[in-house]
């Protein structure tokens, strides 16, 4: 449906109903016209280019957020196998184990598996309402599960249970969650120091929040430029480490010369190496250059505030509301500290950092501005956490960063000092605006109402979801429903222990209609509003809400102003179409009721309402622009994540790739326990059968440079078009990457690679392989090898 509840969500008013005020008389009626037009004329779907416009975006939006749960589950398995493939690595998984492994990779098969009888999706309906509408149960859970159990958890809560990422009910009761949940945390904080840090549910729960549809987009919108302009210079060199410049630079005089003079020894302390005058002229610049880069980041973020999304934005105001209630005695600096601590470390910092997982950039960047960017995040990271006045407490914070950016511990980083201290107050004025945004409450309550009206509140969830969250709720039911009148316990107890965790083939996704045993849906909303606005402001709101749909389907007549009500209605009343000539009938009768009632005045040709509706109109013009510039956003952010997708299937794909080598490397029979050596077979030794080389394959230096495989190289331009490699694979699992020139017959370089050591590179986030002319793209590397080698 197309009416004006597609209007979309404002960080002022978050569920998009308007408070402003038209005229001084009827501000009641203007202020729930929204709400009402949720409900009048359901049946019809005004087909214009708004209507359009908006059906689009919702599309959109709803791929966005199933496609975001994909990703998250996606994301998962690979952090899974990364652990397991360790195993296979060091040759210590049992062939039971392998196959475990190799399950884990299986795709759901629609076919097999089945779903719970009726009587059961009704309970777990009724059940998972339960949850929705009433986030302290989740909230109380998401405190008592282990750190072990949180991620499956999340994928439930945050994809599933309110995972419409752009609903605002959804939005404000998962808010309303996090609220309890960060309550709770202050509560329990023994420190200032200790609060928000630790790698606790929480924190998890927070930094997954970041990952959904919303703050990818901002990511993208506002990281993506900023990051793509800087590692164009593939060779800026902005390290200010004194250590490394040194060797650098020695490094360079001995290529250059031959050979090294006697006042330049190689490693030397850091502080001799910052004493070097030459040292100290490279890294002047360098340090001017890097503050640049870091103010017009810092620049950057802080004029994007109205985009940061406004679930983001809350999460900052609870932060701050509960460190003053917490602790009346800290500082702004201290408080801005925590709110950094969510927003800079957990959110815009790891984007900066690895800009590749979050797909803001092509493959990965080269190896100085991956430097620089890291020193754009410390440089981050310092000035929203570090410049506290009571420093003392908050230091203790740095124990628990990812990177542990202690000045303490890198002399070098105080010459930033002057950049430091010329921030704090911009940072913390931009930090402390963050915070300014309305509260959803009032309207949450509008929100659970008209939910009770809804015949398509619904949720996609799997078997598993379904029954590890009833298992998760039984585990700790006694403390999340202690009175057994509870409705919690109620359900709990009729639908009894609960199902074991279902094959991964059988994983099958059920649509669960949501709905309340205690709570009467609601049939008629007219009705049901009744007791809360008059029965002449209900007439009043229906009548604009008509003419304002009538207008929109009767574009010839859109541009007369001012509007003529009565003959509008009387034109839509005869035309050859049904529905309109029922509404035009209907809306001419409803303003001869207004004006006996003496609302509206036929003498000045219904001045009141005409100014309403033409208001109404003017806002539903400018809501056309949004919700097309809103839409090519989204757009960008929808194919963003589906090339994460397709990245994270790729990486699964080589781990498949993988589990096959090992397959063909260990003997089919059960006494193989590795894929290494001499299998045993009923006590008796048998030899391996002789494994089969493959090729090599010819790849030039011009197609990996295109495929991305390369991602720097030594090698001088018009030499290129002559270099080429060749990569065989003597056995299963091993590789030899060859590189030749052109006339020569021996290759230049030879380096033997192992699946098992590209695999832990990568496990370990390690994305580069040095063959001294050329640095690799381990990923695209692993792609390349399965794709040439799996299948023969």
């Amino acid at each position: 449906m197309s009416s004006y509840s597609d209007l979309p969500t404002s960080p002022q008013s978050p569920s998009g109903m308007s408070t402003r005020r038209l005229t001084n008389r009827n501000t009641n009626r203007y202020s729930v016209t929204a709400l009402f037009s949720m409900a009048a004329e359901q049946d019809v779907e005004v087909e214009d280019e708004l209507g359009r416009a908006q059906k689009r975006l919702r599309d959109l939006k709803s791929k966005i957020s199933a496609q975001s749960k994909r990703n998250f589950v996606l994301e998962r398995d690979v952090r899974f196998l990364d652990s397991r493939i360790g195993l296979l690595i060091q040759n210590r998984m049992a062939l039971d184990e392998q196959n475990e492994v190799e399950k884990h990779l299986e795709d759901v098969d629609a076919t097999e598996g089945h779903f719970p009888d009726d009587r059961k999706m009704q309970q777990y309906s009724n059940l998972f309402f339960l949850l929705q509408s009433e986030p302290r149960h989740i909230a109380s859970l998401c405190r008592l599960v282990s750190l072990s159990e949180i991620d499956t958890l999340l994928q439930t809560v945050m994809f599933t249970l309110y995972g419409n990422q752009y609903e605002s009910r959804e939005e404000h009761l998962l808010l309303t969650m996090f609220q309890s949940v960060l309550s709770s945390q202050f509560e329990t904080a023994t420190e200032f120091g200790s609060l928000l840090r630790a790698n606790t549910p929480v924190s998890r729960m927070m930094t997954t929040y970041t990952r959904r549809g919303p703050g990818q987009s901002y990511l993208k919108s506002v990281l993506a430029e900023r990051i793509n302009s800087l590692i164009e210079h593939k060779d800026l060199n902005l390290e200010i480490n004194p250590v490394k410049v040194y060797e650098q630079m020695i490094i360079q005089i001995e290529e250059e010369t031959g050979s090294l003079p006697p006042n330049l020894p190689r490693g030397v302390p850091p502080e001799v190496a910052a004493a070097n005058p030459d040292v100290q002229a490279i890294i002047a610049p360098r340090l001017t250059m890097l503050m640049e880069i870091a103010n017009s980041f810092l620049l950057t973020i802080i004029d994007s505030m109205e985009s940061v999304p406004y679930g983001i934005r809350w999460i900052c105001k609870q932060i701050r509301s509960l460190t003053r209630r917490k602790y009346p005695e800290a500082t702004d600096y201290a408080i801005c500290s925590l709110i950094g601590g969510f927003f800079f470390l957990r959110f815009i910092n790891p984007a900066i950092v690895t800009p590749q997982a979050y797909m803001l950039v092509d493959g990965v960047p080269a190896k100085f501005p991956r430097r620089t960017l890291t020193l754009v995040r410390d440089h981050t990271c310092y000035y929203s956490c570090f410049h506290s006045d009571a420093f003392i407490q908050i230091a203790k914070m740095l124990q628990n960063l990812a990177n542990k950016p202690s000045y303490a511990k890198e002399a070098y980083m105080i010459t930033l000092n002057p950049f430091v201290e010329n921030n704090k107050a911009r940072i913390n004025q931009f930090l402390n605006n963050l915070c300014e945004v309305g509260d959803f409450y009032d309207t949450l309550e509008m929100d659970q109402y008209m939910a009770l009206s809804k015949k398509d509140l619904v949720i996609h969830i799997t078997l598993n979801e379904l029954y590890n969250t009833h298992s998760l709720i039984l585990q700790h039911v006694e403390t999340l429903s202690p009175n057994d009148k509870q409705h919690l316990r109620i359900l709990t107890d009729e639908l009894g222990a609960a199902p074991p965790q279902v094959p991964r083939k059988e994983n099958r996704t059920v649509e669960l209609q949501l709905y309340s045993r205690w709570e009467t849906p609601i049939q008629d909303i007219q009705s049901a509003l009744m007791d809360s606005v008059s029965s002449s402001d209900m007439l009043y709101m229906e009548t604009k809400s008509i003419f304002v749909q009538l207008i929109r389907s009767l574009p010839q007549v859109a541009d007369k102003r001012p509007y003529n009500l009565q003959a509008i209605a009387e034109r839509a009343a005869t035309t050859k179409d049904a529905t309109l000539v029922r509404k035009g009938i209907k809306v001419k009768e409803m303003l001869r009721e207004l004006e006996e009632q003496k609302i509206i005045d036929r003498s000045d040709g219904y001045q009141l309402m005409q100014d309403e509706v033409a208001a109404e109109l003017v806002h539903l013009g400018n809501l056309r622009e949004k919700v097309i510039a809103e839409t090519k956003s989204l757009d960008a952010v929808y194919k963003t994540i589906c090339d994460h997708n397709n990245y994270l299937r790729g990486q699964l794909e080589q781990y498949k790739a993988y589990l096959q080598n090992v397959r063909l490397t260990a003997s089919k029979d059960k006494g193989a326990t590795t894929g290494v050596g001499v299998v045993t077979v009923g006590g008796k030794e048998k030899k391996p059968m002789k494994p089969v080389v493959l090729g090599p394959y010819r790849f030039t230096h011009a197609q990996l440079e295109k495929e991305g495989i390369i991602v720097e190289s030594n090698v001088p331009d018009n030499r290129r078009p002559n270099i080429y490699f060749n990569i065989t694979s003597p056995t299963p699992g091993t590789f030899i990457i060859a590189l030749h020139y052109k006339g020569r017959e021996k290759a230049i370089l030879e380096m033997d690679l192992n699946i098992d050591d590209l695999l832990e590179k990568q496990k370990d986030n390690k994305h580069l392989l040095d063959l001294e002319y050329v640095q690799l793209n381990v990923p695209k590397v692993l792609g390349l090898l399965n794709k040439v080698f799996t299948k023969r």
